[in-house]
C-alpha cells in the first residue's frame, strides 16, 4: 500500500465537542498520528451523546466514535503538575498542537503558544475558537449552535410570512469550519517542511461561517439591502423550491437558471404552451407569477415518484434531486459505489457505521480505518512508546493522579 499523504505528522489533539475533533479526523484519515488528550474525570459532551436509542455513557457515543476515528486516546489529568508535565512531552514530541477551548484556558495551564515555542521551536499551533483569539467577543462562551445565528443563518431560514426565524438543523458552524482548518494546517505543514519554521494558526469558527453568506453580504455592502427570509425561492433561478411528489412525504427538488432549462422543464411535463405563455415566458415574468407557477408544477410532480421527476428532469439538463432521508441515504447507490460509510468494529458498542472522509486522493490512500477510541484507551502505548517512559516512571505517574 502506498504511504498516506500525512505518515509522520504527529499531532497533540486537545480539541473537544465537534469542530475541533472533526478537523484532526481529516488528518488522521490522512496518516498522521492524532494523540487524542482528554480527562478521564471530566468527560466532554460528545463522549456522553447516547446512541438512538439508547442511554448516555462514557463509551456510547457513536458521533464521539464518528469524530473521533483513526485517533488515539490519553487520559492526562491538567490540575496535577505531573499531568502537565506528560502534556509538555507530548508537545516536544508533535508537530502540531491542536485546541478549540475558550480563549485562556491553554495559557492557564502554561501552555500558550510563546510557551509551546520554548518546549518546541518549530511548534505548529493550531487554534479554532468561536470568535478567534483576539477582539472584544473572543472569550464570549459559544457554541456551533449560538454561532448558526450569530453568521445569520437562523435569520435567513423560513417562510417570509413567518413572526420569527427557524434555526436550520444542526450547529452550522461545526460541520464548516473544520474544512477550512485542515487547509489551513496543510499549508502551515507545508511552510515549515520548507523552512523549518512553526507558527500559530487562529480560525474563527465565526468568520469562517460568514463566508458561505458571501452574496447576502455584498448585496448590503452595495445596496444597503438585508436580505430575508425567502423560503425555498432564489433571488436568481425560477422556478426554484421542492415540490411535493407521490407516496409518503416524498419530495423533490428543482430549480431553474435560465430560458434553456425553462424550455426543457416544459417539454418534460409535456406542456409546451407555458414556453411562450405571457406568465412564464421570460425570467422576469415568471418570478413576478413564481406562486402560480409553483403550483402548476406541483400540479404535475404529484403524479410522479421523486425519483422519476429527478430523473426525467436531469436528463434534460435541470438540476433537480430527490429530497433524501436517512433510509435513501443509507441505500443511495453512488454513496454505496463510492464506500462513503463503512462498517467498524466498536470494542464495546459491536459493528457501527462511520461516515467517511468525502474525497479520494488517487496516489495516497485515505480512508477511515479504526473507530474512535475508549477513554484512554492507549494512556499506556502513548506514554511508553511514544513519549519513552519507562515501566518505573509510568508508574509514578498513575500512582500521582496524573495520567486521570
Amino acid at each position: 500500500m502506498s504511504q498516506k499523504a500525512l505518515e509522520g505528522v504527529k499531532i497533540a489533539d486537545f480539541t473537544w465537542a465537534a469542530a475541533g475533533p472533526l478537523t484532526m479526523s481529516y488528518m488522521a484519515h490522512c496518516g498522521a498520528t492524532v494523540v487524542k488528550i482528554e480527562s478521564g474525570t471530566r468527560s466532554i459532551g460528545a463522549r456522553t451523546f447516547p446512541p438512538p436509542g439508547g442511554e448516555a455513557g462514557m463509551i456510547s457515543s457513536i458521533m464521539f466514535s464518528n469524530d473521533n476515528s483513526d485517533k488515539l486516546s490519553i487520559t492526562i489529568n491538567m490540575k496535577e503538575p505531573k499531568g502537565v508535565e506528560v502534556a509538555k512531552k507530548l508537545i516536544e514530541w508533535a508537530d502540531v498542537v491542536a485546541e478549540n477551548f475558550r480563549p485562556g484556558t491553554m495559557e492557564k495551564w502554561g501552555l500558550g503558544y510563546e510557551e509551546l515555542k520554548e518546549i518546541n521551536p518549530s511548534i505548529i499551533m493550531f487554534r479554532s475558537s468561536a470568535r478567534g483569539q483576539t477582539g472584544p467577543d473572543a472569550h464570549v462562551a459559544e457554541n456551533g449552535i449560538t454561532l448558526q445565528s450569530q453568521t445569520g443563518f437562523t435569520y435567513l431560514t423560513g417562510w417570509p410570512d413567518m413572526d420569527y426565524p427557524t434555526p436550520p438543523w444542526g450547529a452550522f458552524t461545526d460541520l464548516t469550519a473544520p474544512a477550512l482548518g485542515a487547509v489551513m494546517l496543510i499549508g502551515a505543514l507545508d511552510y515549515r517542511a520548507r523552512t523549518g519554521k512553526g507558527q500559530c494558526l487562529d480560525l474563527s469558527q465565526f468568520e469562517a461561517g460568514l463566508q458561505y453568506l458571501a452574496p447576502a453580504l455584498l448585496d448590503y455592502d452595495v445596496n444597503k439591502k438585508c436580505a430575508g427570509r425567502i423560503g425555498n425561492s432564489s433571488s436568481c433561478g425560477v422556478p426554484h423550491g421542492v415540490y411535493q411528489c407521490s407516496g409518503d412525504d416524498r419530495w423533490c427538488t428543482i430549480a431553474v437558471f435560465n430560458d434553456t432549462e425553462w424550455r426543457a422543464l416544459c417539454n418534460v411535463m409535456k406542456k409546451p404552451e407555458l414556453i411562450e405563455d405571457q406568465r412564464f415566458a421570460t425570467a422576469v415574468s415568471r418570478k413576478k407569477n413564481e406562486q402560480e407557477l409553483d403550483n402548476l408544477i406541483s400540479d404535475w410532480t404529484m403524479k410522479h415518484a421523486a425519483e422519476e421527476v429527478m430523473t426525467r428532469l436531469q436528463e434534460q439538463g435541470v438540476s433537480s434531486g430527490v429530497v433524501e432521508n436517512s433510509y435513501d441515504i443509507m441505500n443511495d447507490p453512488q454513496i454505496k459505489d463510492r464506500k462513503f460509510f463503512k462498517q467498524l468494529e466498536h470494542k464495546k458498542l459491536g459493528a457501527v457505521t462511520h461516515h467517511g472522509v468525502g474525497f479520494t486522493l488517487s496516489k495516497t490512500p485515505c480512508e477511515v480505518q479504526t473507530p474512535g477510541p475508549l477513554l484512554g484507551q492507549h494512556t499506556e502505548y502513548v506514554c511508553k512508546e511514544l513519549l519513552g517512559i519507562d515501566e518505573e516512571e509510568f508508574r509514578e505517574l498513575a500512582d500521582a493522579g496524573a495520567l486521570e
